[in-house]
This record gives structure tokens, C-alpha cells and sequence, in this order.
């Protein structure tokens, strides 16, 4: 044997590009995917795989009034017969049909566990039953009058159906979902009656508007119920096939024992798993993300869905809800993708189109199902016509049929003899006896006249549109008399869309930012109320040089405004401040943009109070006064409102009525009361007037508003202060330097500020080392402005005041 004889012929090679190949497999593939697979037809809005196992339950006789049978005998049947893919897809496919919280009309009744809410998988396919629901039989009606096209099934042994004749407006019904391979479905699930609605509307008129059809058709309704929150996002999918609809849990909050809340919840949005979403807002709870929640209980059974949230009585059962909404899958957004294959094509289908397309199938099968039906009342009026005739002719039909030698020749000569057709002749041989009594011939008599009365409405309809729209609509409200039911998911208008500051319990904070810029929030709730002279609680502890700079009081849902050295003034929401249990919070540069060298020096809470100015002094006794608008619509990309000079910065701000008195305190004791008038208002470029003379080395730590029913607080360095009557400082002109205000020395050492404050006040001091007390201003003793103070704060030898913040404990007079 030759080298060359041992050589194996493989024929013409062709050369092929890799690319090419690759790109033209990958497309088979994807098609494949597309076509086979993953998406749904839009006439009957099923994958294959759901026809072929729709298919294979009727062809084995589980009509919903019959017997169930074995799962797996129906996963058998279509697997070996129609889809060869595998037993748990089929499965899995057949389970999905027979869910009432997956499908609105569940197609397949399923007996025995076929999974729950829960996201508990089916129980295997050998211990559960099926039959089809008489939903899913609507599917089938009528496919054996040749009312749809057929092709061969994987090994061409056997017909299945490309669609089925589908009675049911299966895609808006029961909605879909599926990935391929570039391209996804997402159509949701509709309310059969108003889907009838919208069809008839089209029906009678192919023009309607899209507003017509919403009149009608108002939006998705989930088997799980829930509520939508606004139509823009059904306007959309039904405009493009494309749009967000929110869909949020129904939940109510009712009263507990003992003056505690709680949360039911009764519904949840679709496709939501229940025990995910129990296990999230355990875990939110646990995080304290979700404020309040002290148990759950899952108390659903055969009769609901039903989820207990015992909620603390000291906190908001409202505000629990609205973060529940936010935070857990208890709103979720349905994101809607109407695609779909039109003519094995995939196409992204505005809800008019989805309607139009449903319509047409629908007149086809109508159609086809009458040609086919006219076509057997004919052959069947030709026979008992035949009959009919042949009675008339009785003797010599039977003379001829004992005379024939055999039936071969019986029929012939009927055909021959007696004019009748193979059809009737035969008819004639296989007439019983019985036939030839008189009763029997008017049953003929009748049946004939009965054949002709459908042949001529067959052909009416056929030669009619408008008729045969009209069985059209007929079949569809018969439909709509027999499953249609109540809408499950409530629409909402009025959509109260949750603001930040709603997810989170409104109370009192104190907000510190240290001297490196970290900005931290506590509650206030924390500082007990102590006697003047104590040391106070670690409310803010500092590390290394990090001490406390500014504090001020304010609530999570009010803005805080932060004024710069440069002259800016920023506005946060006090929840924003972050609340860490350890560390210095954040830096005050994430919350709002310093220019290089910036810092803040003030932090004022926003609560106004009916001001109508606000009046800034400087370090260096330069004052300003500029209308109290100017601060409104504040954001965090903040606003410039005072020009000052180089190396000055602001030192105090506060809110005025346009006639008050103001009282200015510098660090070595210095105090000037003059009237607010003598400054009058300028722009937010201005950089203002004198106020006060200073001496050297002397800067502004203090400005008040005079109040006749207030005194004059004033705090050193090293925690001495006292309060002074207001009487006691005479009034002068802006630009003097003022008078004694306290009797400094090394023991108390300079001024800290000066603020105004009446009986019932309390205050919150903390030092630079993040020593914090809280005292009521009444036991701070009333003294002569010479004088110099007693021990409010023990502080150690390393240690002095950073700042303090006045407050009413009763809201309503702060």
C-alpha cells in the first residue's frame, strides 16, 4: 500500500475567514435563542416550550374536568415528543404556568407543592399532579379546525402547532419574562376584563388613541397585588413599550398594645420573595437603617399574605414605613420591555400594536375556523341530501343494491344508475335500516336545513368583515363574562414621593465640628441635664490636636448653615452629619467646597424665628446687616455674602427684627450696646462698618440681641461665667469701645463669647478635649459686670472651653 493510497480524501477544502465563521455561527446561535427560547410570540404570547407543554396536556386528555395525571408524565410526553431539553426545564416552565402568585390566570392546575411566595422550589416532579385550568383549555379551543399552521416537531415524526388559536389575550394577561442572547422581555401581567375592554374598543376602531385605550386599560395588574405609584411610567411602556413602573407593598400601620405601633403588610409587589424581603428588613433593623422595628412575624397561610413589624412606642410608625419603602424590597420598580416576536422577528410593541396584533390572530383563526367549518357543513349537506334523495328512491336503491354482485359494483351503479356521487353512494351502502322510518327522515329533513341555515352564515361571515369582527367581540366578552374579575393592584394618583429627611425620625442633634474640619452629629437626648460646677460627659472625644471647635443645636430635618471665613454661607440638613459611634465623622469638605485656606467659623441653625435681618460681626469690630432673603434657597454650593478684608474673618452671626439693640463683647472683656439701626443694610458685596474699637491684641468673641426679658451670659476660658442684667450697659453710638464686662485674669482667662439667655434655658458646653455638660441656666448666679463669675465647667489643667450653644427645652417657645 502507497503513501498516496493510504491518504484519506476529504474532498474540496474551502478556505474561510475565522471571523466570519464565528460571526455567522454566533448569529445561528443567537436566532436560535430568540426565536426557540427565550422570548414570546405576540398572537399567543407563549415560548415554545409553554406551547409544547400546553400541547401535550391536551393531546393526553387533562381537560380541567378530567383526572390529574403524574407531572412527570406530562415533562415525559412533551420531552419526548415536542422538546428535547431537558426533564427541569419543562418542569420548572409547567410549575411557573401553574403559580397563582407568578401567572394572573395560572394556565396549568397543579395538585400537590409547585413551589410558594416564599421562593420554595416545587416538590419533584413524580410526587405532583396536573391538568390544564380551563384558561389554559381556552388557549387550545378550536385547534383542531385547522385554525392555526403546523410544522414538524425535532425529528419530523410528528406535527406540533407554530401558535396556538389562543382565545385568551395571553400576553397582556399573563405578561412575560425571558433574557436572550442581546435582548431581554419584561411584559407585565394585565387585568383580563379591561384587556377584553381595550380590545373591543379597537376592535370597533382601529384609529383609538392612546388616551382611550388608558381609560380602560389603566395599567398592570400584578397577581400579588401592591400598589403603582403614578401613570408616567404607564404612559410610557404603553406609548414606546418601554417604561419604570413603581410598585410598592400594601401595608398599614395600626395601634399595638401598650401605646406601641405596628406594620402590616398584606401584599407585596411582584416577583418579590417574601423571605428575602423579611430577612432585609431583619437585617435593615439590625443595622438601624430602618429605625424602631423590634419583631418580625410572618403570619401568612392558605388564606393571605400577612407580615407583622412590631414597631417601639418611642418611635414613628410612619417614618418606619416611608424607610421600609425606601430600603427594602418592599417598593420595587418594574421595569417594562414589550418585546416580543412578530413574525419570528423580535420587536419592541407599544400596547396598541400588542392589541392589534392579538386582534388579527384572533381573525384568523375566526376565519380559518369558519372556512373549515363551512367546508364540513357542505360535505355534510351533500351527504344528507344524498340520504334525503335516496329515501325518496327507496325501492329501486334497494332493487339495485341486492341485484350488485358485490359493494364495488352497489356502488357504482348508484353512482351510475341513479346519478349519486361516490360520497353519497357510499353513505347510501353504510345506511342502517332504521334510517327508512318516517321519524328518521325528518330528522333528515331537519339536519339538511339546520347544514344549509350554517352555510349561509358561514358565508355571510367569511364575506363580511364586520360580521366576522362581531364573533370576534362576542367570543372575547363571552370570555370576559366567564374569568373576568376584579382589579388586584390599586393605582395611585396622588404619589407622595418620599423626601430624605422622611426616612429618617425628626429630633434634636448637636452638630460639632472640630478644629481639623471633621464635622459629627450626636443626639441631644444624650447629655442629661447636670448642676453648674460638674465635668461634664465624653461627647465628642478628639484625637491628638483634634479639638472641638463650633457646636451648635439644631434638628435632623432643619438645615445648617455653615458661614466661612471667607464670607460664604453654606446650607446642609442636619442628617446628612453622620452620627459615627467612634471616630471624628467626616470632614467638613465633603459636604460642602472650601476654597484653599478656608475654614468655617460659624455653624447657626436656619430655624429664623421671623427675622427679618441678619447682622455679621467680624473678628476685627467690622459690622454688617443684610436682609434675611438672602439667605433663602441656601444649598450646598453655598452663596457669598459679605466682602471682608484681608486677614479678617467673621466672628458671630444672628438674626434681627430691624429694631433691636445688639450688644457686642470682645475676648478681654469689652462690651458695647448699641442700636441695630445705626448699621443700615447693605448688599452682599459690601464689607461693611465699624462697630467696635478694639484694643491691641483684642478680638470680637460675642453679639446678642437685647431682650428685656434675658440677661447677659458670659463664659471664660477656663470655665468661669455669670450673668449680668442688660440695664447695666448704657447705650452708645457704633465705633466706641465699649465698657467692663467681666474681670479677667490668669484663673479665668479671656472670653470665650457672650450670649443672650432667660430662666428655663439650658446649655451645652464642650470643651476642646470633647467634654460636654448640659445645665440649666438657672443656676448660674446673677452678677455685677465687674465681677468675676464662679466655676460653671471643671475642666483639666490641659483643657478650656471650645464652644457653647443656648437652647429651650420646650420647641414651641425656641
Amino acid at each position: 500500500m502507497t503513501k498516496d493510497s493510504e491518504r484519506l480524501d476529504f474532498g474540496t477544502v474551502l478556505p474561510l475567514s475565522l471571523e466570519e465563521e464565528i460571526k455567522h455561527s454566533y448569529l445561528d446561535y443567537a436566532m436560535s435563542v430568540i426565536v426557540g427560547r427565550a422570548l414570546p410570540d405576540a398572537k399567543d404570547g407563549l415560548k415554545p416550550v409553554q406551547r409544547r407543554i400546553l400541547y401535550a396536556m391536551l393531546e393526553l386528555g387533562l381537560r380541567h374536568n378530567q383526572a390529574y395525571k403524574k407531572s412527570a408524565r406530562v415533562v415525559g410526553e412533551t420531552m419526548g415528543k415536542y422538546h428535547p431539553h431537558g426533564d427541569a426545564a419543562i418542569y420548572d416552565t409547567m410549575a411557573r404556568m401553574a403559580q397563582d402568585f407568578s401567572m394572573r390566570y395560572p394556565l396549568v392546575d397543579g395538585q400537590g407543592n409547585f413551589g410558594s411566595i416564599d421562593g420554595d422550589p416545587p416538590a419533584a416532579m413524580r410526587y405532583t399532579e396536573a391538568r390544564l385550568t380551563s384558561t389554559g383549555e381556552e388557549m387550545l379551543t378550536d385547534i383542531d379546525e385547522e385554525t392555526v399552521d403546523w410544522g414538524p416537531n425535532f425529528d419530523e415524526s410528528l406535527k406540533e402547532p407554530r401558535v396556538l388559536p389562543s382565545l385568551i389575550p395571553n400576553l397582556l394577561v399573563n405578561g412575560s419574562s425571558g433574557i436572550a442572547v442581546g435582548m431581554a422581555t419584561n411584559i407585565p401581567p394585565h387585568n383580563l376584563s379591561e384587556v377584553v375592554d381595550a380590545l373591543c374598543l379597537v376592535l370597533d376602531n382601529d384609529e383609538t388613541e392612546l388616551g382611550e385605550i388608558l381609560s380602560v386599560l389603566p395599567g398592570p395588574d400584578f397577581p400579588t397585588g401592591g400598589v403603582i405609584l403614578g401613570r408616567d411610567g404607564i404612559v410610557d411602556a404603553y406609548r414606546t413599550g418601554r417604561g419604570r413602573v413603581v410598585v410598592r407593598g400594601k401595608a398599614e400601620v395600626e395601634s399595638g398594645k401598650r401605646g406601641k405601633g405596628r406594620i402590616l403588610i398584606t401584599e407585596i409587589p411582584y416577583m418579590v420573595n417574601k423571605t428575602n424581603l423579611i430577612e432585609t428588613i431583619a437585617k435593615c433593623a439590625q443595622n438601624k437603617t430602618i429605625n424602631g422595628v423590634t419583631d418580625i412575624r410572618d403570619e401568612s397561610d392558605r388564606k393571605g399574605l400577612r407580615i407583622v413589624l412590631e414597631v417601639s412606642r418611642d418611635a414613628d410608625p410612619e417614618v418606619t414605613l416611608r424607610q421600609l419603602y425606601s430600603r427594602t424590597q418592599l417598593q420595587s420598580t418594574f421595569g417594562v420591555i414589550n418585546l416580543a416576536l412578530v413574525n419570528n422577528e423580535p420587536r419592541v410593541l407599544p400596547v396598541r400594536e400588542m392589541l392589534r396584533i392579538f386582534l388579527d390572530h384572533r381573525r384568523s383563526v375566526v376565519r380559518r375556523r369558519t372556512e373549515y367549518r363551512l367546508r364540513r357543513a357542505q360535505e355534510r349537506a351533500h351527504i344528507v341530501e344524498g340520504l334525503v334523495k335516496a329515501l325518496d328512491l327507496i325501492d329501486r336503491v334497494i332493487a339495485l343494491i341486492r341485484g350488485a354482485s358485490d359493494p364495488n359494483a352497489a356502488r357504482a351503479g348508484l353512482v351510475e344508475e341513479l346519478a349519486f356521487s361516490e360520497a353519497q353512494a357510499q353513505a347510501i351502502l353504510d345506511m342502517r335500516l332504521q334510517r327508512l322510518t318516517g321519524l328518521e327522515r325528518r330528522k333528515l329533513e331537519e339536519e339538511l336545513a339546520g347544514l344549509l341555515a350554517e352555510i349561509e352564515r358561514f358565508r355571510a361571515i367569511l364575506g363580511n368583515e364586520a360580521l366576522l369582527d362581531g364573533v370576534v367581540k362576542e367570543e372575547l366578552l363571552e370570555l370576559k363574562k366567564r374569568f373576568g374579575d376584579g382589579r388586584r393592584t390599586r393605582i395611585a394618583d396622588d404619589v407622595d414621593e418620599t423626601l430624605a429627611e422622611d426616612l429618617i425620625p425628626e429630633s434634636e442633634i448637636v452638630v460639632v465640628l472640630s478644629r481639623d474640619n471633621f464635622l459629627r452629629r450626636m443626639q441631644l437626648q444624650d447629655y442629661r441635664c447636670q448642676l453648674k460646677g460638674g465635668k461634664g460627659v465624653k461627647g465628642a472625644q478628639p484625637k491628638g490636636e483634634d479639638e472641638i471647635s463650633l457646636l451648635s443645636v439644631t434638628t435632623t430635618h432643619r438645615d445648617l448653615f455653615l458661614f466661612t471665613t471667607r464670607g460664604r454661607v453654606f446650607a446642609i440638613k442636619g442628617y446628612v452629619v453622620p452620627e459615627p459611634k467612634t471616630g471624628k465623622g467626616k470632614h467638613v469638605g465633603t459636604f460642602i467646597p472650601l476654597e484653599e485656606g478656608e475654614r468655617v467659623v460659624a455653624l447657626r441653625d436656619s430655624h429664623l424665628d421671623g427675622a427679618k435681618f441678619v447682622f455679621f460681626l467680624t473678628v476685627q469690630g467690622i459690622a454688617k446687616r443684610i436682609e434675611v432673603g438672602e439667605l433663602s434657597n441656601l444649598t450646598r454650593a453655598g452663596r457669598r455674602i459679605l466682602g471682608l478684608a484681608e486677614g479678617d474673618e467673621i466672628a458671630r452671626v444672628h438674626l434681627t427684627s430691624g429694631g433691636d439693640e445688639l450688644i457686642l463683647t470682645t475676648a478681654q472683656g469689652q462690651a458695647l450696646r448699641v442700636a441695630e439701626d445705626e448699621f443700615r443694610p447693605l448688599g452682599r458685596q459690601a464689607r461693611g462698618v465699624r462697630a467696635i474699637r478694639l484694643g491691641e491684641s483684642d478680638c470680637v468673641v460675642g453679639c446678642d440681641v437685647v431682650r428685656q426679658d434675658q440677661q447677659m451670659l458670659c463664659i471664660s476660658q477656663f470655665g468661669l461665667g455669670k450673668k449680668t442684667a442688660y440695664d447695666q450697659f448704657a447705650l452708645h453710638h457704633r465705633g466706641g469701645s465699649g465698657v467692663k464686662v467681666m474681670n479677667l485674669g490668669d484663673r479665668t482667662g479671656p472670653l470665650v463669647g457672650s450670649w443672650g439667655v432667660r430662666d428655663g434655658d439650658e446649655l451645652l458646653v464642650i470643651s476642646g478635649r470633647g467634654r460636654v455638660i448640659r445645665f440649666s441656666v438657672d443656676d448660674i448666679p446673677s452678677l455685677s459686670r465687674i465681677a468675676r463669675g464662679s466655676i460653671l465647667v471643671r475642666l483639666d489643667d490641659d483643657d478650656a472651653v471650645a464652644d457653647v450653644s443656648v437652647f429651650r427645652c420646650d420647641p414651641e417657645e425656641d
